[in-house]
């Protein structure tokens, strides 16, 4: 009876997490992870400090809403009871003050661990304490879970994912679940049904085309981890993305780079996680952190992940539908010079066969907006004409005079 009890009770649980989660990420999450800058050197005092500069910066406003800490916040042993316990040395006033912090200035807190007995950076993970560790969670007011993938030798990646998204939905606690497993076991084929996201490479690093080995794996740079997945964007939708990890925008690269990193997270519709120092962020990277009009085309409610309608060498176009039958396209050049463009729209027809969407030129007359600088280019009845610095892009919205 007692085994029956459960069931129901978990059943239930389930069933009004069914009701609850409607709205969990129905367009890509937006927020920062503490992981990219800062590892596991992370405190009480650096969670209050960004969320106070999501506030004061704008981000917020802008959309940004989930501030998560990743590994290295907990003690390296749980408690008598077996459970998680924040470092006191880190967080001497315990975990509940500083979600309480985040809360209060109208942001959602996150918090990591993973599926094996160990984290990556070798604190406790949560391999035969999913249920406990979910209630933890939902106890302190986590809004969010990062799951990762370390330490999981014999364990199944959608079996284990399973078992802390049912601990989880028996919280009764609205929790976005990030599933973190690089892309090895194919997430986006299962991740639906576990999870509102999930990563589909290894870990990122700041640089624009490079990858950094460590030993058994490697560090991927914005245009390896672009390229490195093909044809799963019909995965991605409202509740459900493709993660390309967490930004590097703010981490060294150039100001252009920077543009482009963001413009195309923006077009392949993956969470924008930031991942840099707000505190001490560039103007010129808080500009492209909080471009309203680069957002609006990550946030659009289709949620159609962006495809690469052209790449011819030095200049790769893409294209990504939007509502109401309007487009963004994001000429990118891939070269260290600057290379001028003359674009006859009718010479290249944008049709997108997942959505069975197109550009109609023979309908309409679209109105074409530059979103980096916010101004208006024209329409699609004269050729497209810019001159697109070295490693830069040149980032449109088109609109159908037909709206």
């Amino acid at each position: 009876m007692k085994k029956i009890a459960t069931l129901l009770l978990v059943l239930s649980s389930l069933i009004g997490w069914g009701q609850k989660v409607q709205n969990i990420a129905l367009t890509p999450p937006m927020g920062w992870n503490s992981w990219n800058t800062f590892g596991t050197e992370i405190n009480e005092q650096l969670v209050m400090d960004m969320a106070d500069a999501f506030v004061d910066l704008g981000l917020r406003d802008a959309g940004y809403e989930y501030l998560v800490l990743d590994d290295g916040w907990m003690a390296k042993e749980r408690d008598e009871d077996n459970n998680l316990v924040a470092d006191p040395n880190k967080f001497p006033n315990g975990m509940k003050k500083v979600v309480d912090y985040v809360h209060a200035r109208r942001l959602k807190f996150g918090i990591y661990n993973c599926a094996g007995n160990k984290t990556c950076a070798g604190y406790p993970g949560s391999r035969s304490f999913e249920y406990q560790d979910a209630k933890r969670y939902a106890q302190w007011g986590v809004d969010f879970l990062k799951y990762d993938w370390c330490n999981t030798e014999n364990l199944n990646a959608k079996g284990a994912y399973e078992t802390m998204r049912d601990a989880l939905y028996a919280t009764g606690r609205p929790i976005l679940f990030s599933i973190c497993e690089w892309g090895d076991h194919e997430p986006w084929k299962w991740g639906e049904e576990m999870g509102h996201m999930w990563r589909v490479t290894g870990d990122i690093i700041n640089c624009w085309d490079c990858t950094v080995g460590h030993g058994t794996w490697s560090s991927l740079g914005v245009w390896p981890i672009v390229k490195l997945r093909k044809d799963i964007r019909q995965y991605a939708g409202p509740g459900h993305w493709n993660d390309f990890d967490m930004m590097e925008v703010g981490n060294g690269m150039s100001a252009a780079e920077d543009r482009v990193h963001f413009s195309l997270w923006a077009m392949l519709a993956s969470p924008l996680i930031m991942g840099n120092d707000l505190r001490s962020a560039a103007q010129e990277t808080i500009e492209i952190l909080t471009n309203e009009e680069v957002i609006a085309v990550n946030q659009d409610s289709l949620g159609i992940q962006a495809y690469c309608h052209s790449d011819e060498g030095d200049m790769e176009i893409w294209a990504k539908p939007l509502a109401n039958g309007e487009w963004a396209l994001a000429f990118v050049n891939m070269a260290k010079k600057d290379i001028q463009i003359n674009y006859d729209w009718n010479k290249h027809p944008v049709k997108d066969d997942l959505s069975s969407r197109a550009l109609e030129l023979n309908k309409n007359i679209y109105k074409i907006r530059d979103l980096y600088h916010h101004k208006d280019l024209g329409n699609t009845q004269s050729f497209l004409k810019s001159n697109i610095k070295g490693h830069d892009v040149l980032m449109l919205r088109l609109e159908p005079n037909n709206k």
